[in-house]
């Protein structure tokens, strides 16, 4: 426990990652869920952070409890990845996509709240990430990864995880979520990669 909390303090990608909790339980416990989520109507009439914010609130305790044990479990197994800076970009970058995806291709969704399209953006891009270190696990888990998303494009959510969730688990968000967090993360390890390349031959 006390190693776990010198680890927290000491990574700045770690005490993002602890941010991002604490914002969610704040937004959450402070009643803000209805006027921070992604609201169809509102975002027409002009308020466009909604695409943002929506992906940080949620439909109530269990459903909030439940992302933040995927970010854990993210963090857990692929934080190590990237720096805080770049984790905060995929952060934002794939919760906007998650906004804008849903408001382009999804008429049908009035309001979503919710971070797990945003989780499922992370996680593909720290397993991207892993593949170099780990291939085989990273495999494994990208190929769990991409296989829950096309049994959610095929046959709906997974079952039980609506009745958890206390509502509808809207799998398109997941998807986007993905697809940013993918693109944007090949990005960065070809940023990396170029870098190290030239920092080589210096």
């Amino acid at each position: 426990m006390i190693q776990t909390l010198e680890i927290l303090i000491r990574s700045p990608a770690h005490r993002l990652a602890l941010a991002i909790a604490l914002l969610c339980i704040a937004l959450q416990y402070a009643g803000l869920a209805d006027s921070l989520r992604f609201d169809r109507a509102a975002i027409d009439s002009g308020q466009w952070w909604l695409l943002l914010t929506g992906n940080f609130v949620h439909l109530g305790a269990n459903h909030l409890w439940m992302n933040l044990a995927g970010l854990a479990l993210v963090v857990a197994l692929v934080w190590q990845h990237f720096s805080a800076t770049q984790w905060l970009l995929l952060t934002i970058i794939s919760s906007l996509v998650v906004g804008v995806g849903l408001w382009l291709f999804n008429p049908e969704i009035q309001g979503y709240v919710g971070f797990s399209g945003t989780l499922h953006g992370l996680m593909m891009a720290g397993v991207l990430a892993d593949l170099r270190s780990y291939p085989k696990s990273a495999g494994i888990l990208l190929l769990l990864v991409t296989g829950k998303l096309l049994w959610e494009q095929i046959g709906g959510a997974l079952p039980g995880s609506e009745s958890v969730a206390g509502g509808l688990v809207v799998v398109d968000a997941h998807l986007y979520g993905a697809i940013a967090g993918a693109v944007l993360g090949v990005l960065l390890i070809a940023v990396a990669r170029h870098d190290n390349d030239e920092q080589a031959t210096a």
